[in-house]
C-alpha cells in the first residue's frame, strides 16, 4: 500500500537533479543547424565549381556563404564577446573569429563557414565524449531508490527515501536496491554489492552484519533496521567523493591550463607578426614583394591550427574517465591529482591487521589437558567470553554457535582488560585470558607457551590450568596476489608496520613475500618510520591502512590509501584513495590505472603539438590552405578526445 509521507523534508536528489541531456528540440536545434550549415556550404562549393553563372555574382556569392556561416558561426561569435566582456580577451572563441572574420575579408568564403562548421561538429562529437565519460559516475544516482517500504504499526508503507529516520524497519524485496545503511534483522541473505565494490559476486550477509545503501537484494524478502540517515549513507559519501574528485586538478591538466593562458594571446601576436613582418621586411627591401591578402591569408591558417582545444579538452577527459573507470571497480581516487601522483610511487607500506589480514580472528588449535576434552575447554571459555566485546572473544563465541556448543550459565562474570575475565560456575571459580592472567593468579602452566607467537587464551578452573586455545588472524585471500600485483608495477619495497607482535608480523611478512617488516609499534612509532622514508628524496611512499590511529600515516604519506570498504571515518577522510573492496590486491590496480591515466594524457599532448607544429609550419611557408588547419585542428581534437575515452576499455582488458 502506499501513503503519502507527511514529514516536512525537501525534494529528493532526483527531483533536484537535472538531467544532462537536452530535450528533443534543443536536440534538434543543436543538430539541425549544424546541418543546415553544411548542406549551403556543400552545395556552395557544387555551384562555385559548376561555374553558375546566378552564383557568381559576388553579392549572391556573398550572401549564400554568410547564411551558411550565420548557424554555426553566431553561436561561436556571442561566446567570443561575452569572453571579451568580461575582459578574457584571448580564447579559442576569439581565435575562430578572427580567423573567420578574416577569411571573410579576404574572400574565402567557404574556408570561413568551414572552419566554424568543423569546430561546431568537432565540439558536438566532444561533448558526446564528456557525456559518456561522465556516464559512469552519473549511474551511481540511479542507485538511490527514490521511495523506501518500512514497516510502520506491522503495516509496510512507501515514502520518500528522504524521509526514512534511524531506527525504522525498511523493508527490501529481491531485486530492490537498500535505501539507507543498517544492519540486517534476519537471517543469512546474499547481496549484489557490485554498484559499491565492483564485484560481480553476490555477498552473504549474516544476521547482525551491516547492509550498505546501493546493494541489491538476491534471494528474498529482508528487513534492516536502519543506523544511518540515507543522505549519511555509504553511497551518498562514494557520490560525494567521486564528485569532489573531478573538482581536484593533476599538475599536468593544471598547467595545460596555466599555459592556454599564455599561449592564446601568444598565438595571437605571432598571428598579427606573421601578417606585418613580411611588410617591414618589403619596406626595407623592395625587391621583395608583399601582397597583404596573402599573408592575411597564412596568419589566419596559424590562428586555426593554434587553438589548444584538443589540450584544453581531451585531459580534463582523461582524467574524468581514469576516475571513472577505478570508481566502477571499487577504487575512489579524490582527485586526478592523486591518479598523477600514484605513479610515481617506489614504494608501499601496509599496516597488517584490517589490511593484508581480515581482522578478524579464528580458533586454529585447540589443546586441553590430558583430563580435558576439547569441547569441554572450548564451552568454559566461550562461556565467559560472552560477556566480552573483544575480537578475540567474538571470534570463540563464533566458534560456540557454528558448532553448536551451548554456553554454561556462568555468574559474578568480570573483565580485566588487557588480561581476561573470570567468573563463576556452580562453586568453581574460571579464569579465561592471557598468559599474564595466569601469572597474576598464580596458575602453572606449561613453560613453552611463552615461546609460541600466536595469541593464546588459556583456562583455569580454580587456579588449575585446564589447557588452551591457539588463535590467529587470517590473511586475506588476496593478500600474498596483493604484493605480487606490486611488483609487476615495478614496485621496489613493500613494507609492513604494524603494532602487533613483531614475531607475528614476520610470519605475515614471509608469507606475502614482504621486503621489510616492523611490529611491535604505537601509531607515534609508525610515523617515526614513515619520516625516515620521507627523508629520502629518492623515496616516494604510500601508505595502506584502515583503521583510526592509521589516520596520521595516511596524512603523511606521499599517497594514503584508506582499507576495508569506508572502515573508520578518520581514515577514509585522510586517505587520498578509498579501496571499497576491502582487497589489498586493489592497490597495484590503482597503480595501474595510474599509469593507463598518464600514458594517454601524455600522448594526447605529445601528438598535439606535434601535428600542430608541422601544419603550423607548412601554413606559414604557403603550402597548407585553411581546408587543412580546419581538418588537422578538428581532427586532433578528436583523435584525442577519442584516445581519452579509451581508457575504461583499457582497464578492462588488461
Amino acid at each position: 500500500m502506499k501513503h503519502t509521507c507527511s514529514c516536512h523534508c525537501g525534494q529528493s536528489d532526483s527531483a533536484q537533479r537535472q538531467d544532462a541531456s537536452c530535450d528533443s528540440s534543443s536536440l534538434w536545434r543543436i543538430y539541425a543547424l549544424p546541418l543546415l550549415s553544411a548542406l549551403l556550404l556543400l552545395s556552395g562549393l557544387i555551384l562555385d565549381h559548376t561555374g553558375s553563372t546566378w552564383f557568381a555574382d559576388s553579392k549572391v556569392r556573398l550572401a549564400w556563404y554568410l547564411l551558411a556561416f550565420l548557424p554555426v558561426g553566431i553561436p561561436v561569435l556571442k561566446e567570443a564577446f561575452e569572453s571579451i566582456r568580461h575582459k578574457d580577451f584571448f580564447n579559442e572563441f576569439s581565435l575562430m573569429s578572427i580567423a573567420c572574420l578574416g577569411a571573410f575579408y579576404i574572400g574565402e568564403y567557404p574556408e570561413a563557414v568551414a572552419v566554424m562548421l568543423f569546430y561546431t561538429v568537432g565540439e558536438l562529437f566532444q561533448m558526446k565524449a564528456v557525456n559518456r565519460a561522465r556516464r559512469s559516475i552519473r549511474s551511481l544516482l540511479d542507485l538511490r531508490p527514490e521511495t523506501a517500504t518500512v514497516i510502520r504499526d506491522a503495516v509496510p508503507v512507501e515514502i520518500k527515501t528522504d524521509c526514512v529516520s534511524i531506527g525504522e524497519t525498511l523493508l527490501v524485496k529481491p531485486g530492490q536496491r537498500v535505501s539507507a545503511d543498517g544492519v540486517l534483522m534476519e537471517n543469512d541473505a546474499f547481496f549484489n554489492t557490485s554498484a559499491l565494490t565492483g564485484e560481480s559476486v553476490p555477498r552473504l550477509i549474516r544476521k547482525g552484519e551491516e547492509v550498505l545503501a546501493g546493494m541489491l537484494a538476491e534471494d528474498r524478502v529482508v528487513t534492516i533496521q536502519v543506523t544511518r540517515l540515507p543522505q549519511d549513507s555509504a553511497l551518498s559519501r562514494i557520490l560525494s567523493m567521486v564528485r569532489d574528485a573531478t573538482e581536484r586538478k593533476a599538475p599536468s591538466e593544471l598547467l595545460i591550463r596555466k599555459l592556454a593562458r599564455v599561449y592564446t594571446p601568444v598565438v595571437t601576436i605571432c598571428a598579427v607578426l606573421i601578417t606585418f613582418i613580411p611588410w617591414i621586411v618589403s619596406l626595407i627591401h623592395p625587391s621583395f614583394q608583399f601582397v597583404f591578402d596573402q599573408w592575411l591569408y597564412r596568419s589566419l591558417i596559424f590562428l586555426v591550427i593554434s587553438c589548444p582545444c584538443a589540450l584544453v579538452v581531451s585531459i580534463p577527459l582523461s582524467y574524468f574517465a581514469g576516475i571513472g573507470a577505478a570508481s566502477r571497480r571499487g577504487i575512489l581516487f579524490k582527485g586526478g591529482n592523486y591518479l598523477d601522483a600514484i605513479t610515481d610511487i617506489n614504494t608501499v607500506v601496509f599496516d597488517k591487521t584490517g589490511t593484508l589480514t581480515c581482522g578478524e580472528f579464528e580458533i586454529r588449535a585447540i589443546h586441553p589437558q590430558p583430563d580435558t576434552d576439547a569441547e569441554t575447554l572450548v564451552r568454559q571459555i566461550g562461556s565467559l567470553e560472552t560477556y566480552s566485546s573483544h575480537p578475540i572473544a567474538k571470534a570463540i563465541v563464533a566458534y560456540l554457535r557454528d558448532n553448536k556448543i551451548e554456553p554454561l550459565p556462568v555468574t559474578d562474570c568480570s573483565e580485566k582488560a588487557g588480561y581476561g575475565l573470570r567468573a563463576k560456575l556452580s562453586e568453581s571459580t574460571l579464569l579465561a585470558g592471557n598468559l599474564p592472567l595466569m601469572d597474576s593468579e598464580s596458575v602453572e602452566y606449561p613453560a613453552q607457551l611463552t615461546e609460541l607467537d600466536d595469541t593464546v587464551v588459556c583456562l583455569a578452573v580454580d587456579n588449575r590450568f585446564e589447557g588452551y586455545l591457539i588463535l590467529g588472524d587470517r590473511l586475506k585471500e588476496d593478500a600474498v596476489a596483493a604484493v605480487a600485483g606490486l611488483r609487476k608495477q615495478q614496485i621496489q619495497t613493500v613494507g609492513i608496520l604494524s603494532g602487533d607482535k613483531s614475531a607475528l608480523v614476520a610470519s605475515v611478512a614471509r608469507q606475502v613475500d614482504a621486503d621489510r617488516y616492523k611490529g611491535d609499534l604505537l601509531p607515534g612509532d609508525k610515523l617515526a618510520e614513515l619520516e625516515t622514508l620521507k627523508s629520502d628524496p629518492t623515496c616516494r611512499f604510500a601508505f595502506v591502512g584502515d583503521g583510526i590511529n592509521d589516520a596520521p600515516a595516511l596524512a603523511m604519506s606521499h599517497v594514503g590509501i584508506a582499507m576495508g570498504g569506508l572502515g573508520s571515518d578518520a581514515a577514509v577522510e585522510t586517505a587520498d584513495i578509498v579501496i571499497q573492496t576491502d582487497q589489498p590486491s586493489k592497490v597495484a590496480e590503482a597503480i595501474h590505472i595510474g599509469k593507463i591515466t598518464r600514458r594517454i594524457v601524455i600522448s594526447n599532448i605529445v601528438f598535439a603539438f606535434a601535428v600542430k607544429l608541422f601544419v603550423i609550419l607548412l601554413g606559414v611557408f604557403g603550402i597548407a590552405t585553411l581546408w587543412e588547419a580546419v581538418f588537422a585542428d578538428v581532427g586532433v581534437s578528436l583523435l584525442a578526445v577519442l584516445n581519452a575515452i579509451r581508457i575504461p576499455r583499457l582497464i578492462k582488458n588488461d
